[in-house]
């Protein structure tokens, strides 16, 4: 939900210089570095500005996370067209690398199950950034009915596997997906260098 309040700072011309200050301060400080996480911030705001522009109601059931020009859409839709739709819309953003759908279509989830989803994601974020052994900025949380949807930069594996771990030990979690790269990743390399 974080996610999706930022998007819609982002749709005005303070929300994106309060947005843009707030990333820089972030990734000055995260493993993608400063002007990694401007151009996150940029398509992001632009595909969250393409989502709204289409449709509304799709805008604010579609969350997006953007980590090296990687796309993960989350959240749940009424129909497969909504969810095609979104994809097709965050392919259209320039420096979009990879679209990552991992959109729901909609089986009577309400409120509850949403503050249900984001105490999920608040208790992950701060165990995680209560272990000395994670670099927790690296990661993006989302959490739609139960599935934990992890995103962003591992130094290793054995720091995902402990993310995961925390994960796991939550009370509601169904299923976690990791979209998570290591830092040391040959094709995460090779896609930084094209």
């Amino acid at each position: 939900m974080a996610v999706l309040g930022f998007g819609l700072a982002g749709c005005t011309v303070t929300g994106t210089v309060i947005g843009a200050g707030a990333a820089a301060g972030i990734g000055a400080s995260q493993e993608r570095g400063l002007e990694a996480a401007a151009d996150d911030l940029s398509i992001q705001v632009e595909i969250n500005r393409r989502l709204l522009a289409a449709d509304d109601k799709l805008f604010s059931r579609v969350s997006t996370q953007v980590s090296e020009g990687r796309v993960l859409l989350t959240g749940v839709v009424d129909r497969p067209e909504e969810r095609v739709e979104a994809v097709r819309i965050a392919w259209s953003v320039k420096a979009v690398r990879e679209v990552i759908s991992e959109i729901r279509i909609a089986e009577g989830a309400g409120l509850v199950q949403a503050a249900k989803d984001a105490l999920i994601s608040s208790k992950l974020r701060s165990q995680i950034m209560r272990d000395t052994d994670i670099v927790a900025i690296n990661y993006s949380i989302e959490t739609v009915r139960g599935w934990v949807y992890l995103m962003g930069i591992a130094q290793d594996q054995r720091e995902l596997t402990r993310v995961i771990n925390h994960a796991r030990d939550i009370s509601g979690v169904r299923n976690i997906i990791s979209h998570v790269q290591l830092k040391d990743d040959p094709d995460r390399r090779a896609a930084l260098e094209e």
